[in-house]
């Protein structure tokens, strides 16, 4: 059984309702259909009716037969309570109330992010058609980040076809796809970002380990005091917050997968082999590190996940399949859970 057959039950459950942009595009209206006949979640589809319908008609299926509604972002009645709320949380920026009225009707990510800002949904998944970036600017200025996490960040769950040594079938890679050189304060967050993650997703306790090129001051480097001092912080700041989080580093990818070696190079440590959640100094090693364990290892690598937001908001791949949309779905709608 894969992580995500362990995820959709949960995710089933919780009865979310998820918003999704991109109306106008069929990938989206057959993941749509599919994830309110299994129940995964109450979607509701952005679109005007013309783009609806031709996305329909290329997707072989009718949001209607299913039950989802579709909202017109252009002349919706939700236009006028939806651009108030963007404008207070613009106005200091300059912007106006007709600007912000403006922004909604033409930009369909705004107006599905100040849904989920006013919790008329619980989650928000786009990008199929939409770039990163647009997608990134729509969160952060309607949404923000998390209280207590300023800065937004990506996981990777990774579903391991072969066990790890200490017998976890899934991992968590972070930060492997947004911040390509986080502080070491910048990491805290990261961290508590993927802790956070990992016991909503998974069910679990998170154990974190910060990897670096040496375990607990094998070698002197400012790069090994970085991935030392964010280990020290996230302890701190877990204690403080009472965060149930085991946490350990600086140390080698070895030290932290194989209980062996882990209980060799860091007998005192926390973490002796059993990582369940990795943070990867820099956006290049940890790019590289999910990739090598899914092109080598056989492992299926999903995501990236956005993470650290003050709630759920998940860009697609543009050259996602329905499956993947689906997917993403069941994360965003866990990822909405409290506590």
């Amino acid at each position: 059984m894969n992580i995500l057959d362990t995820m959709t039950p949960r995710a089933q459950a919780a009865n979310a309702t998820i918003v999704l942009p991109e109306g106008h595009d069929p990938r989206v209206i057959a993941a749509a259909v599919k994830a309110a006949a299994t129940k995964l979640c109450t979607p509701v589809v952005l679109g005007t009716p013309e783009e609806i319908a031709a996305a329909e008609a290329q997707a072989g299926v009718t949001l209607a037969s299913a039950g989802v509604r579709a909202i017109d972002y252009t002349a919706s009645d939700l236009l006028p309570e939806l651009a108030a709320a963007f404008h207070e949380k613009r106005k200091a920026k300059g912007m106006t109330e007709d600007e912000a009225l403006a922004t909604l009707r033409g930009k369909r990510l705004y107006f599905g992010a100040m849904m989920l800002a006013l919790d008329l949904v619980q989650g928000m998944v786009a990008g199929s058609i939409a770039s990163t970036g647009d997608m990134l600017r729509s969160a952060f200025q309607c949404v923000g980040t998390a209280k207590g996490i300023k800065m937004a960040s990506s996981m990777f769950i990774m579903d391991l076809k072969v066990p790890a040594p200490s017998g976890d079938t899934t991992l968590l890679f972070a930060d492997c796809a947004v911040n390509p050189n986080p502080s070491a304060e910048e990491l805290v967050d990261i961290a508590h970002a993927t802790a956070v993650s990992y016991r909503k997703l998974i069910g679990r306790q998170p154990r974190v380990a910060f990897l670096s090129f040496s375990t607990k001051g094998s070698a002197s480097h400012e790069l090994v005091t970085k991935a030392a001092t964010a280990a020290q912080l996230t302890q701190a700041r877990f204690a403080e917050q009472g965060v149930d989080a085991v946490v350990d580093g600086e140390m080698q990818a070895d030290a932290a997968l194989v209980p062996a070696v882990g209980a060799s190079k860091n007998k005192s440590g926390a973490i002796k082999g059993d990582a369940n959640v990795l943070i990867f100094p820099d956006l290049q090693s940890g790019n590289i590190g999910y990739k090598l364990v899914e092109r080598l290892a056989g492992a299926t690598a999903i995501g990236p996940v956005l993470q650290g937001l003050a709630k759920p908001v998940n860009d697609l791949s543009r050259g996602c399949s329905a499956d993947d949309i689906y997917a993403t779905l069941c994360i965003t709608v866990l990822q909405g859970i409290s506590g």
